[in-house]
């Protein structure tokens, strides 16, 4: 019998000899494991409260006083802020002012018929043009009757009347009632 015969023959007497074990799915050994960790975390936590009992009771109220922060400290029940609508008073004089822009050489639109301005194009060159149309900021005017959007009550349309001078005094127009200030 050869050295090679022998260490065969050795080799699968071994493996015969050996119980074979039962075999578990990956999910019990990760619940096993989950459990076994679980269970050392907590001997740990109680060897210490029993060793050292100033840190356990420590640690205790840290964690303690920071879920009481995180409960009590949350946001705020502030209001986002909203437009305040303003009385509109007919026969006050008003300026045209945009609330939506910074540049001083922009105008307030005036169209003739309230609710209009949603269909308002400005690509076509004689609208830009037309007459007492777009309004420079700050031209005075006087309110002649506002009117709630038919679509939307939370629109305000105001019919003016230009006060300025000029070719454009006594014409009247509406314009969004933002737009008055």
């Amino acid at each position: 019998m050869s050295l090679d015969e022998n260490n065969n023959e050795t080799e699968t007497a071994n493996q015969a000899e050996e119980p074979k074990q039962p075999e578990t799915s990956p999910a019990a050994d990760s619940a096993a494991a989950a459990k076994d960790a679980a269970g050392n975390i907590l001997a740990n936590v109680l060897a210490l409260k029993e060793s050292n009992p100033k840190v356990f009771f420590g640690g205790v109220g840290a964690v303690a006083l920071v879920l009481v922060a995180l409960i009590f400290g949350g946001g705020s029940d502030a209001k986002l802020p909203v437009h305040q609508a303003k009385a509109m008073v007919p026969g006050q004089n008003y300026v045209l002012k945009s609330p939506n822009t910074y540049d001083p050489n922009a105008t307030v639109r005036l169209v003739a018929v309230p609710g209009s301005m949603a269909a308002y194009d400005d690509t076509e060159e004689n609208d830009r043009d037309g007459a007492c149309k777009h309004m420079p900021l700050n031209t005075p005017v006087k309110l002649i009757q506002s009117q709630a959007d038919t679509t939307d009550k939370n629109v305000l349309w105001a019919e003016v009347e230009i006060t300025e001078s000029g070719e454009c005094q006594g014409r009247k127009a509406w314009t969004s009632a933002i737009n008055l200030q």
